[in-house]
């Protein structure tokens, strides 16, 4: 998924003929006191084309999602994605099923480091160190993930609270004679 803090590579693809091309795709879904409906055009990406900045795109994808809360006007939104798959290993409907569930992990990781973790309220700013500091929360997210959280918030704090609890998960041991000294 390309966001708009991506601003040359999203505008380059929003600048693709996605008005000359069929809708290929459309799903309707309703719940969480919204109906929400998503429509998708992919265009084949030739090397070179429009100089988009992703060097093994093969396609390049659009969804159109309308949402109407209850009580709310409707909103209107387009997003891209660009992919290294051809169109005849990946159709309108299974790019549309990766790309829903792309936002189900992404919002889980994000809303976990960011509520959990107070990723936004880092003071962690220069050089490097963001990038570390993001890969060591995601490796604490996935090990205890692996090791059977359900919850990372309650985990997180049974840790703080009794932080010997961090030990066996790192497979770290007080026990001097384990490792014979």
């Amino acid at each position: 998924m390309l966001k708009t803090n991506q601003p040359t590579a999203h505008n380059q693809l929003a600048a693709l003929p996605c008005r000359d091309i069929a809708v290929q795709h459309t799903a309707s879904t309703s719940g969480h006191g919204r109906r929400e409906s998503r429509s998708i055009k992919t265009c084949a990406v030739a090397d070179g084309l429009g100089g988009i900045a992703f060097p093994h795109a093969r396609l390049a994808i659009r969804v159109h999602r309308r949402r109407k809360p209850t009580d709310t006007p409707e909103t209107r939104e387009s997003v891209y994605a660009v992919t290294s798959l051809e169109a005849h290993e990946a159709g309108p409907a299974d790019l549309a099923a990766a790309i829903r569930g792309h936002w189900g992990i992404e919002n889980s990781s994000h809303h976990v480091r960011d509520v959990t973790f107070a990723e936004d309220a880092s003071s962690v700013h220069t050089g490097t160190a963001p990038r570390a500091m993001a890969t060591l929360r995601n490796l604490a997210i996935g090990v205890l993930k692996t090791l059977g959280a359900d919850n990372i918030a309650k985990t997180t704090r049974a840790i703080r609270d009794e932080p010997g609890r961090a030990l066996p998960i790192l497979s770290i041991t007080n026990d001097r004679g384990t490792y014979g000294t």
